[in-house]
């Protein structure tokens, strides 16, 4: 049985250089360690999304490299993810960050953090088109690749094509 300082260093081994900083700084996440390149990820709550984003923006994460949206499992949670980077002139191998902020199905609401970088704009959008994610304060938040008269979210796990028939005998 581990005693309680082992298992403390063992916490603080999965929490990365962000991690610490937020903790010491008093902001609401939960470290979900780190990818196979080595990349730290952070879940935050939708309600701390924006003004961790914006903490994050002046901490020098002044790059969006990416912003997508999966579904978790059938009737289950909705993600959006966001891959930042920090730019510095002068270094060869910038500091990056993987933010997972989960949402309801029943109300995927998130805050977009278009005003923060400019970059979600088109990003946000498809994931609102494919899944359904409500982007809060976007400020031009409606369907980029399928037509606005389309029904129901495509990339939802629970979704059901409409007029889509399985062959059922094909000899």
């Amino acid at each position: 049985m581990t005693n309680k300082k082992e298992k403390c260093g063992r916490d603080k081994k999965m929490q990365g250089r962000l991690s610490v900083w937020l903790a010491k700084h008093g902001l609401v996440h939960r470290s979900l360690g780190f990818d196979y390149q080595g990349i730290e990820t952070l879940q935050i709550k939708p309600e701390d999304w924006h003004s961790i984003a914006v903490i994050l923006y002046v901490y020098g994460y002044n790059y969006l490299r990416s912003q997508c949206a999966y579904d978790v499992a059938p009737g289950g949670l909705l993600a959006s993810v966001y891959h930042l980077t920090r730019i510095e002139y002068g270094v060869d191998q910038p500091e990056e960050v993987c933010i997972k902020v989960f949402a309801p199905r029943s109300n995927p609401r998130i805050p977009s953090v278009f005003w923060v970088w400019k970059s979600s704009d088109f990003q946000e959008r498809e994931s609102y088109d494919m899944l359904g994610i409500s982007y809060e304060n976007h400020p031009r938040l409606k369907r980029i690749l399928m037509p606005e008269s389309w029904i129901g979210w495509p990339l939802r796990k629970d979704y059901i094509a409409p007029n889509f028939y399985e062959i059922q005998d094909t000899h």
